[in-house]
């Protein structure tokens, strides 16, 4: 069936577009017309992505944010309790989302489904907006009749991941702040401060000392190409961006991530204890168990630790035990891995993982507490160094200029 991008304009005047497939453009005139759209323009796509989505793709511009996501589960989840159908309930939070790309994804929910798709396949077709775990608890939800309870889960989960982020955030913050502050002030230094004091020293004529030398030869290079290297660093950065949202260099920028001094601990743990609460969440939703390792993986958000975990799966289809497929995957501590194999044993794996998570939760918290306290001494002998060099670098030309000057003065 081909695909059709349109756009059109909804009950209130607000500009909607998106894409939708059809058997011709009459019967999508008709889909937007039985949502209440008012067509202005139906073209024929060939799977051509467009300036949006490729920059949604590679820099996430314009994507709902995490609130934009709770607040939709909270709202599905109080009009399908009051007992409004999904379609209506669907229209309903279209014409109250601000949010323009939200607000096209949410009409072409509707459309979807309208025309036959079930709600998570409808979903399913925004993977770049719905997260798979999502999609997995809607699906179960619609198959056991509880679809209300599903998009209250998904709200408790993504306020737990919205917090734990926001704590990180706030804990690299200030660190990220000096380190900015410390690259303008290399710049200002070697762009306005050392040239001057070449000019002062070159009139003296006097033989300069390294620290100097070093300091007006990093100079020179800055100002007379400083423009190459913006150029250059910018290309890198593009290339490094580019290369990142290709399989091998995705896997290669998780792992790396994971390696960074102070901050890669952290980020490791949280991911553990994102597995783990969304494993938990799976498994008492009834999400088959070979499929929840699938969906789970991805909440990862990191292809390295995603392998692990599907080799964690693929031990299990072996007929392991979970606590030996998650020993073997060299991933989780040794706490971690014993209440594992309670939980196993209690048959209660679903509530010992989400106490895994809580420990992960609360082992992150906190060591983020303790980060600046862990960075601030690396920043300060940075600091200190870039001080010292300066300091070198001046002073010791104008003492020995002051010494020659004493000289000649005393021999007058």
């Amino acid at each position: 069936m081909p695909s059709y991008r349109y756009k059109g304009r909804d009950k209130s005047g607000q500009l909607v577009e998106g894409s939708i497939e059809a058997a011709t453009p009459n019967s999508v005139a008709i889909k937007l017309s039985s949502i209440d759209i008012m067509p202005i323009s139906i073209i024929v796509t060939e799977n051509v992505q467009t300036v949006e989505e490729w920059m949604m793709k590679i820099f996430g511009v314009g994507l709902p944010k995490t609130e934009d996501l709770i607040i939709f589960s909270q709202q599905m989840y109080s009009l399908l309790k009051a007992g409004v159908s999904l379609i209506y309930g669907l229209k309903v939070i279209s014409e109250t989302t601000k949010h323009t790309v939200f607000r096209n994804v949410i009409t072409d929910v509707i459309m979807s489904v309208e025309s036959g798709y079930s709600f998570s396949k409808a979903l399913g077709k925004h993977s770049m907006v719905f997260h798979p775990l999502m999609i997995a608890m809607v699906e179960v939800g619609e198959n056991t009749g509880q679809l209300e309870g599903a998009f209250l889960q998904i709200k408790g989960y993504l306020e737990t991941e919205q917090s734990t982020k926001q704590r990180i955030k706030t804990a690299i913050r200030y660190p990220i702040i000096v380190i900015v502050a410390i690259i303008m002030a290399i710049v200002i230094i070697n762009v306005m401060v050392i040239p001057a004091f070449r000019d002062f020293f070159a009139a003296f004529g006097s033989n300069l000392p390294l620290p100097t030398r070093i300091l007006i030869a990093t100079s020179d290079i800055f100002v007379r190409h400083g423009w190459l290297i913006c150029i250059f660093l910018g290309l890198l950065g593009l290339c490094v961006l580019l290369y990142s949202h290709t399989p091998k260099g995705e896997w290669w920028l998780s792992f790396i991530k994971l390696k960074i001094p102070f901050v890669g601990s952290i980020i490791r743990r949280s991911i553990y204890a994102r597995f783990c609460r969304a494993f938990s969440m799976a498994m008492s939703s009834n999400v088959p168990l070979m499929q929840a390792f699938k969906v789970v993986a991805k909440v990862a958000d990191n292809p390295y630790l995603e392998h692990k975990i599907l080799m964690m799966r693929h031990g299990i289809e072996r007929g392991e035990s979970l606590y030996k497929a998650a020993k073997e995957s060299d991933i989780f501590s040794p706490i971690a891995l014993q209440m594992m194999a309670v939980g196993e044993e209690t048959g209660e794996v679903d509530k010992i993982l989400l106490d895994i998570a809580f420990y992960y939760e609360k082992d992150v918290d906190y060591d983020l507490k303790k980060l600046g306290d862990l960075i601030e001494p690396v920043l300060i002998i940075i600091i200190g160094m870039m001080v010292l060099m300066l300091a070198l670098g001046v002073f010791l030309p104008m003492w020995d200029i002051s010494t020659v000057a004493l000289r000649k003065m005393d021999g007058v």
